[in-house]
């Protein structure tokens, strides 16, 4: 039977009858909904709760999309595919996964319990079953397409086998996930770089949390897509409902159906037959055949027949799955009734809604689930047994090879090179050394990949895409070289380049470096991601940036210019909460070195940290663009590894000293003059450079929670172990260019008081002396802040 697409690229092939498979993929599927539905009440019914809390589950959600996703998992999907599944849909995918073998009756029993089953699929915390973590609305489908460049990136350069297939990156995305921005954001930039093999399957239920929604969402959303160069192919009609409208009365059904507005329609679901009946002859009462045509169905088989929607009938969606016609990214519109089979279909309250014991008795008994056999993997199933193992056996094949891959780590120089100069920034610094790396080639070099949101000059990677050029399926020359027009940058496209750049949209650099960052664990073959941005827009991307970290993507975010040092910008360019930021965001490290020296340091123990699969995680750099002299030193081994711990004594102070000045990054120069100025009154003084106020702090906070139940070790965190040399009684001078509070908890350490100095209200335009001494962070204030900060002034 050939897959057939109507002018409106609605689905509408003519059904030719059900056959083995087809009635065999029908009673998995009513076990599938029975497993989540069950799943979510056991949780919520049968579970003690100990706290009161409601658990929650979204058992109409679930409902809306199981046909969907037993068609996929069961039929569709190949090892080498990988799935981003709604959130709301977390219930259904482990009931897949446990009748595959891959879940157990444990985990789904302790759905939404502590080390049970998530809430929502994760990565990190339900295993090689999940591909993409999909916790936050949008993100989930919109990595797919970042997911399906990176294997893009990999086959070009043959670091995957372009002999085999390529994988489909697959989103099932909830309608109302529409809603979000990052979506067509994702959309832009993904249609930049003419990425293929991604498919997008819509449960489109018309129903979110407060209301349906709007009628015409449906022609929205195919243009946009097919704007972007996507086919559009929508599943609307079932086989009951085409059979229908094939008999006399059957074009007016259709026509009925297509005006009916998705509130009413949801409505009549719920009410059921004699709604559906009392509702047609109110707008067609003079519409004979119609009116004989739905007189012909008793009550369950109208109701069968209206909620028979594309998304619910197996067939259907099989042969919509075979229609696609090319490579070229696809979304499928999949019309289906939110709460599907359950007592809760169709009603406008359903999103979060839960049957009630009642209820699910009636749901459990039309199930032909007994009592007591409710995570069997047979009740409730009938037709050709033999047949439905297979199927379930053919599955888990596929599945068996679609987990989590291992991939080789890169390897790394013993160290990064570096050429030391008298002045310098650490920006530049950072971009000195890619540049180097890329001339002397070799493992590390071939493995980088950068990325940025049209800010790739002024962060600094000009000389490494000059060296290394931009990716691109198909070559294109740099048309001002090729005219002979003088300029800096030489960016030639072509499909060994190693730069992705990316429109002005923070959240898709985010979701590029969540992708390419999981490419060992997707694809077999590890990436070293580098990303840059401006670091106050950072912000713009946070929800993203979270989701990267969440599933544990691996990736070096560097972010610059830092703090009130682009001062002549303004506030809008200025960052002052970023330290915050770094040091609270789980799965990411930060660092802010202040010399240039420290970079290649950083950058070395980050590469290796990126590849550590137990301890590792991502890492933040908050560099400057501000120029400082340079320390005339060599570091030895043990400066390098206070480095990368987080800190380290410029000025060691004397044993017992009464006050010390911390700082962190480009505020050097004023903490170096401020220490001048005050060690003649001070002669035991210190200053103490802290390149990470992320690793100093999680230490100590990670060893301060091993001593509450006596498992440290006797071991001392390396910022007990700096602060060790100060008096009981000595006081504690911070600055930092960004919120003060990044370096004010230093005082709970040892029981230290401090002043802490930074900034915390929006920046303006200025020089650094006026912005320095507006904000009290110039040499001056933390001299005076030294000076006046004794006892007396505390009392």
């Amino acid at each position: 039977m050939q897959a057939k697409l109507a002018e409106n690229n609605t689905y509408d092939n003519a059904w030719d009858g059900e056959n083995e498979h087809t009635r065999a993929l029908l009673e998995i599927e009513n076990k599938v909904r029975w497993l989540a539905t069950w799943t979510i009440h056991h949780a919520n019914h049968l579970r003690e709760s100990r706290d009161g809390l409601k658990v929650g589950g979204h058992q109409a959600s679930c409902a809306s999309i199981t046909t969907i996703m037993t068609a996929l998992y069961m039929h569709e999907l190949r090892s080498q595919d990988r799935v981003a599944v709604k959130p709301h849909a977390s219930p259904v995918l482990h009931a897949i996964q446990y009748l595959l073998g891959n879940q157990t009756k444990d985990k789904l029993a302790s759905f939404r319990a502590f080390g049970g089953a998530q809430s929502y699929p994760s990565r990190t915390k339900d295993g090689a079953m999940i591909d993409f973590s999909t916790g936050s609305v949008g993100l989930g489908a919109a990595v797919t397409n970042f997911a399906a460049l990176t294997q893009d990136y990999l086959r070009h350069k043959n670091i995957i086998p372009n002999s085999e297939d390529p994988g489909r990156m697959i989103a099932l995305v909830g309608d109302a996930e529409l809603d979000e921005g990052n979506i067509y954001e994702a959309l832009l930039d993904t249609w930049k770089h003419d990425i293929r093999n991604v498919w997008w399957i819509i449960d489109y239920n018309r129903q979110s949390l407060d209301g349906p929604v709007n009628e015409d969402l449906f022609r929205t959303i195919g243009r946009f897509f097919r704007a972007v160069g996507w086919n559009v192919i929508t599943i609307k009609y079932g086989k009951l409902q085409r059979a229908a409208f094939a008999k006399p009365g059957g074009a007016s059904l259709r026509r009925w159906i297509n005006s009916c507005p998705n509130d009413i329609y949801s409505a009549l679901t719920f009410q059921g037959a004699s709604a559906w009946r009392k509702k047609i002859r109110e707008d067609q009462p003079d519409n004979v055949a119609l009116l004989q045509l739905i007189d012909s169905y008793g009550d369950d088989d109208l109701q069968k027949l209206m909620t028979n929607l594309g998304g619910h009938c197996m067939e259907t969606i099989l042969e919509a799955f075979k229609s696609v016609p090319d490579d070229k990214p696809t979304t499928f519109v999949c019309y289906t009734v939110k709460g599907y089979g359950l007592p809760l279909q169709g009603h406008k309250d359903n999103h979060a809604g839960l049957m009630n014991p009642q209820q699910f008795a009636e749901f459990q008994a039309s199930c032909d689930v007994p009592e007591g056999e409710e995570w069997s993997h047979l009740a409730g199933l009938k037709g050709d047994l033999e047949e439905i193992k297979q199927i379930i056996e053919d599955a888990s094949l596929v599945s068996d090879g679609a987990g989590h891959k291992e991939a080789r780590k890169v390897d790394l120089p013993e160290e990064l090179p570096f050429s030391p100069t008298d002045k310098a920034s650490t920006q530049e610094t950072f971009g000195r050394i890619l540049n180097d790396l890329a001339k002397a080639g070799g493992d590390l070099a071939d493995r980088i990949v950068t990325t940025s949101p049209d800010v790739t000059v002024s962060t600094n990677l000009g000389g490494w895409v000059n060296h290394q050029g931009l990716f691109g399926r198909e070559r294109k020359l740099d048309a001002f070289r090729a005219n002979k027009v003088p300029s800096m940058q030489k960016w030639d496209r072509h499909p060994d380049g190693q730069h992705v750049e990316l429109g002005i949209a923070e959240n898709n650099l985010f979701l590029n470096l969540a992708a390419l960052g999981l490419s060992g664990s997707l694809f077999g073959e590890r990436l070293l991601p580098i990303g840059t941005l401006y670091d106050p827009f950072i912000s713009r991307g946070l929800d993203a940036l979270n989701y990267a970290c969440y599933q544990d993507a691996r990736f070096m975010l560097v972010a610059t210019p830092s703090g009130i040092t682009l001062g002549p910008e303004g506030g809008a360019h200025q960052s002052i909460s970023t330290p915050l930021i770094g040091m609270g965001q789980p799965g990411l490290t930060s660092f802010e070195p202040a010399f240039a020296d420290e970079v290649p340091v950083i950058m070395g123990w980050s590469f290796a940290h990126m590849q550590d699969d137990d301890e590792g995680g991502s890492v933040y750099l908050r560099l400057s663009t501000r120029q400082l002299d340079q320390p005339n030193r060599t570091l030895d081994e043990k400066t390098k590894d206070d480095i990368v711990k987080g800190g380290y004594w410029l000025i060691p102070p004397t044993p017992g000293t009464s006050k010390i000045i911390v700082f962190s990054g480009a505020i050097a120069p004023e903490a170096l003059k401020a220490f001048d100025e005050v060690k003649s009154k001070i002669p035991d003084l210190g200053l103490l450079s802290v390149t990470s106020t992320d690793r100093l702090y999680n230490e100590w906070q990670d060893l301060e929670r091993a001593r509450l139940i006596g498992s440290d070790g006797g071991k001392s965190a390396h910022v007990e172990d700096l602060l060790k040399p100060l008096a009981a009684d000595a006081r504690i001078v911070t600055v930092i260019d960004g919120h003060p509070a990044a370096l004010a908890w230093l005082g709970g350490v040892r029981g230290h008081a401090v002043a802490p100095l930074g900034v915390n209200s929006f920046g303006q335009c200025g020089d650094l002396i006026d912005l320095f001494d507006h904000y009290r962070i110039s040499d001056h204030w933390i001299s005076k802040a030294a000076e006046r900060f004794d006892r007396k002034t505390m009392e």
